[in-house]
């Protein structure tokens, strides 16, 4: 081989060869994002009233027992972005209007309505809608069966028609949900289809660094006896949805080894601070 050629291709090798660990380098992956940070706090939305509970309950568990019925709405922080979940009785509700309106407890902690991205609904009932109009910026988040019940031409028995005008009126943005709904898209809020009060009832989840999971019923349940023993209410909707809703339900808070939170019961609100406490 003629030298000049030998040469060339020793230089060629000792090239490419030089440039092999340069070839190999790849740009370091950047760590992940932290999460973002997530709080629950517990809001007063209604003045609790004693409840006669023979109604809750159609195999006849309860006879002439009353037991304290409150009524909460619930605020999720995740970043900077808010979320409400139910919201309550109106202020012209009567006696269990609640003393303090959403928008003025919200005011206690300077968080503005316009700031509230999402308001979840768990169902059409008025103890749980009654201030949705004060949130005309936000996306309500519903099922699509007490949606459907709502926009009928004959709104269903119950529902709560007037406290959603601006979204009937496609004035506000709308998602009927037909199942669950992770709403920010990381598991952190999954609202959870539980039919059985009402067609289209939902639940909630809430997974917290330092609390844990947090599962908030709706009135999938009203207290804490009906809870334990699978009561039904002689007004619900579907018997059948409801007892599926509770199994599930159940078993989800058994295999995350939840803290459960009756939204009626009173021995439940002190699973969260008092507002504007909140746990993360």
């Amino acid at each position: 081989m003629p030298f000049k050629l030998a040469l060339s291709i020793a230089i060629a090798c000792a090239a490419a060869f030089t440039a092999l660990p340069a070839a190999a380098q790849t740009t370091p992956t950047p760590p992940p994002a932290p999460a973002p940070e997530m709080t629950l706090a517990r809001l007063d939305c209604g003045t609790p009233v004693l409840n006669l509970v023979a109604r809750f309950n159609d195999a006849w568990a309860f006879t002439d027992n009353r037991v304290m019925f409150t009524f909460s709405c619930y605020l999720i922080k995740r970043g900077d972005e808010y979320m409400l979940w139910d919201t309550g009785h109106a202020l012209t509700a009567g006696a269990p209007a609640p003393k303090v309106s959403i928008v003025d407890q919200l005011a206690q902690i300077n968080v503005k309505p316009e700031q509230i991205k999402y308001v979840g609904i768990s169902h059409y009932h008025a103890d749980h809608t009654g201030q949705v109009a004060s949130f005309p910026g936000a996306t309500v988040l519903i099922g699509k069966g007490d949606w459907d019940g709502i926009t009928a031409p004959k709104p269903n028995v119950g529902a709560s028609v007037a406290p959603f005008t601006h979204w009937i009126s496609g004035g506000g943005k709308l998602e009927a949900l037909p199942g669950d709904k992770d709403v920010f898209g990381d598991g952190s809020v999954v609202i959870l289809n539980t039919p059985g009060h009402t067609p289209g009832h939902h639940s909630l989840l809430v997974q917290l660094k330092e609390k844990g999971p947090v599962l908030i019923t709706g009135d999938l349940t009203h207290f804490q006896e009906n809870y334990a023993n699978n009561g039904v209410p002689s007004f619900n909707f579907h018997r059948g949805d409801t007892l599926a809703s509770l199994d599930r339900f159940k078993t989800a808070a058994a295999n995350l080894k939840a803290t459960v939170i009756i939204q009626h019961d009173a021995r439940d609100v002190g699973k969260l601070p008092a507002w504007p406490g909140s746990v993360k």
